[in-house]
């Protein structure tokens, strides 16, 4: 097994599971490979939405890191080359990673030390981080926030965004205060129940499952198949978070298939169709924790850039909408837990108002709610966090996992030296300090998000 370090773990956020053999972050349970098809466990190895989030008063920090490849596949750059810094709301530092063994200096600014820093990694090149330094005055884990769980196909996974910090997922996680899981699985995903086991057996406030292209073509499904597969995963999904609100997309639009049928019979649209069906069938049967998002409505053929996947642009316009309905879901379970009767979930009939995820669409959440704005964080809705990438913060309805291994603790995957040295310390807390000398620093560019 591939230790991870244990200086720069508190900081960690996205990884779920402990290492496994020379993959740090595998993003499906490693203990569960003799069940996983290929290409879900392919796609997991690549450390999608694994990222650094701090806060402090440090203007720069260093992260001593290595990587491990330069084939970068179908994606190119976009699979993530470089590190890139965001805090309150907007881009502040990007630096190259090299192949091998790196140390960046990172830019993290020193205007909102109350905010938290996130360092999005270099995912395509799948590196180790193996220390988090300050150049100078103290940084410390940002707080925990609420557990996102994301499972869906390449879209998902942030194909084919220009880097991991487009990805829909990385900014509706920025946008909805959340803390982002990504087990979006390119070329894979097609609602398989030993996935379903993983999504219930996680710590998670809530949830969202988006797939259905790759029933289409990749392995072709019946639209009966497609209807009991989603009764299956819905099923298995609740049996770990019975309470824990959940967002469905249906596919998005895909020109080439809306009206061919595959293989085996079914167009797109005939197999997105029976995928709603199920979400209402379970909501009108009385899951008042489920809310469905038509993927039809949500991006046009032009923002498609490869005629299947979506740019930056449709990435942005997915978040402006998913946003909106994590946040409708979220305040209106808060509510329901609040008055202690429940809430009846809802569909999302509306399409987006703007390309960029600040303007978002006019989600209509459950029993009328429009959600609680693109830019306000998560409500909380339950107690302390126990998962792998845990630490504290909000969790929603779990189950004890039955098999050994889905849960452990940050760092169970191995030890290994600080990464620090001179005068810096590193505080049981997490807390990393060093002392300050008297050059200020300077942040970098700042761009919209």
């Amino acid at each position: 097994m591939t230790p991870r370090p244990e200086q720069p773990e508190p900081f960690l956020r996205g990884a779920p599971y402990p290492a496994y053999g020379d993959v740090p972050y595998p993003r499906a349970n490693p203990t569960d490979t003799a069940r996983l098809p290929a290409d879900i466990w392919h796609a997991s190895v690549v450390p999608v939405g694994v990222r650094i989030e701090l806060t402090g008063d440090s203007d720069s920090v260093d992260v001593g890191y290595r990587t491990s490849t330069g084939n970068l596949g179908y994606r190119g750059d976009g699979a993530g080359i470089t590190f890139s810094v965001w805090r309150a709301g907007r881009q502040i530092c990007e630096e190259e990673a090299v192949l091998g063994e790196g140390m960046v200096r990172l830019t993290v600014g020193p205007a909102a030390p109350d905010k938290p820093a996130t360092i999005y990694l270099p995912e395509g090149m799948h590196p180790l981080i193996q220390s988090v330094m300050p150049v100078d005055g103290d940084i410390e884990p940002a707080p925990r926030q609420p557990r996102w769980i994301a499972y869906g196909d390449s879209v998902t996974q942030g194909w084919i965004a220009s880097g991991p910090s487009q990805a829909w997922t990385a900014i509706a996680a920025r946008k909805a205060g959340l803390d982002l899981v990504n087990l979006g699985y390119a070329g894979s995903a097609r609602g398989e129940i030993v996935s379903a086991e993983h999504v219930a057996d996680l710590e998670a406030d809530i949830i969202t499952i988006a797939y259905g292209v790759n029933c289409w073509a990749r392995t072709p499904h019946t639209v009966g198949m497609v209807t009991e597969g989603m009764r299956g995963f819905l099923g298995m999904v609740r049996t770990g978070h019975p309470e824990t609100p959940i967002v469905v997309m249906s596919p998005l639009v895909r020109p080439d298939a809306e009206e061919v049928p595959n293989r085996l019979g079914a167009s797109l649209a005939a197999l997105r169709a029976a995928m709603e069906s199920v979400v209402h069938e379970h909501i009108d049967t009385g899951d008042d924790r489920l809310w469905l998002v038509k993927g039809l409505d949500v991006l046009t053929v032009e923002h498609l850039d490869d005629g299947i996947h979506p740019g930056d642009e449709g990435h942005k316009r997915i978040a402006a909408t998913i946003v909106k309905a994590l946040n409708g879901a979220l305040k209106a379970v808060a509510s329901s837990n609040k008055a202690g009767d429940g809430h009846k979930g809802g569909v999302d009939e509306s399409s987006p108002g703007g390309d960029d995820a600040n303007s978002g669409s006019d989600v209509q959440g459950p029993a009328g709610d429009d959600g609680t704005g693109a830019s306000d964080p998560a409500p909380r809705t339950g107690g302390g966090d126990k998962g792998a990438d845990a630490g504290g913060g909000a969790t929603g309805s779990r189950r004890t996992p039955s098999r050994a291994g889905s849960r452990s603790a940050a760092g169970s995957g191995g030890s290994g030296g600080s990464g620090g040295s001179g005068d810096a310390s590193t505080e049981a807390n997490g807390r990393t300090s060093r002392r300050r000398p008297t050059a200020s620093r300077t942040v970098g560019d700042h761009g919209a998000n």
